[in-house]
């Protein structure tokens, strides 16, 4: 075949240049997706620190860790030892593969058998609440304000490894036999990448009757709602204690986030802090 091939409409091939019309102009280019800014963010970071190397790559990198607090603290997180807890804590190894590009954005994201791993801003604003139980205005235990803490549902194990930064025990009881061998394999790889990592007791059992072998606790912490407290948390309640869990709307409509504070001479003081969202609370193992 010669160079200029068959005969076609308008012409032949191949045409001269003078014959070629110009490209439509590119679109502007479309925001990236969510995944990829976590890491076009980390090398901006780099280049603006003078080249130095961040620490880790890519979800490993405290810079993504920072750049998540930030965004809880312009939310209204304010408490320092929380915020650097999260700062510490690599959320990312508590989610499944699939979803781990996502687990810096302040999103719940599914773990398995119906459970989800809270959003970091609802997480952040219940450990606030127990940072403040009532018992730290007579205690010298600012570095530990959890005190002795039990976790009523584990999940992934991601609150409970952010709960031990700030106790001096954490007892986490979770009622599926999966997400308790999960969260177990969860916090060994933590405890291997981050060594000195204070450890979690975790416990198979119903959650709805706490742990008593441990109580009473300084502060409870509850990852599903009910309509009502179980009377067992109540009764693991220390005093100076504080428990924060969801319960069901008194109007019947959603869930509301329950403070329950009780004082030195025991009485019990109930009150409301906003509207929330959890699995609902059940009872027994499975």
């Amino acid at each position: 075949m010669s160079e200029h091939g068959n005969p076609r409409k308008g012409g032949r091939f191949p045409l001269r240049l003078d014959q070629v019309a110009s490209a439509p102009k590119p679109a502007a280019p479309r925001e990236l997706l969510r995944p990829q800014a976590h890491l076009q963010a980390v090398e901006r970071e780099r280049r603006v620190q003078g080249g130095q190397t961040p620490q880790g790559v890519g979800l490993d990198s405290i810079h993504v860790r920072r750049r998540m607090v930030e965004r809880l603290r312009a939310d209204g997180l304010s408490h320092p030892l929380v915020l650097d807890a999260f700062a510490r804590l690599p959320r990312h190894l508590f989610v499944d593969t699939a979803l781990v590009n996502q687990a810096y954005e302040d999103t719940s994201l599914p773990i398995g058998l119906g459970q989800t791993i809270s959003k970091p801003s609802v997480v952040g604003a219940m450990v606030a609440l127990l940072c403040a139980r009532p018992g730290l205005r007579v205690q010298l235990d600012q570095g530990k304000p959890l005190g002795s803490c039990l976790e009523i549902g584990t999940g992934c194990g991601y609150q409970a490894s952010l709960l031990a930064l700030m106790a001096r025990q954490v007892v986490s009881v979770e009622r599926l036999r999966d997400l308790h061998l999960k969260a177990r394999q969860n916090i060994d790889t933590l405890r291997r990448n981050e060594p000195g990592w204070p450890d979690v007791r975790l416990v198979y059992g119903d959650g709805m009757l706490g742990h008593p072998p441990q109580a009473p606790y300084d502060t409870i912490i509850a990852a599903a709602g009910g309509s009502q407290l179980p009377q067992a948390w109540l009764d693991q309640l220390a005093p100076g204690g504080r428990l924060v869990a969801p319960t069901a709307h008194p109007g019947g409509a959603g869930q509301v986030l329950t403070v329950v504070d009780r004082h030195a001479d025991g009485r019990l003081e109930q009150t409301v802090s906003g509207a929330v969202l959890f699995v609902p609370l059940k009872s027994g193992i499975t």
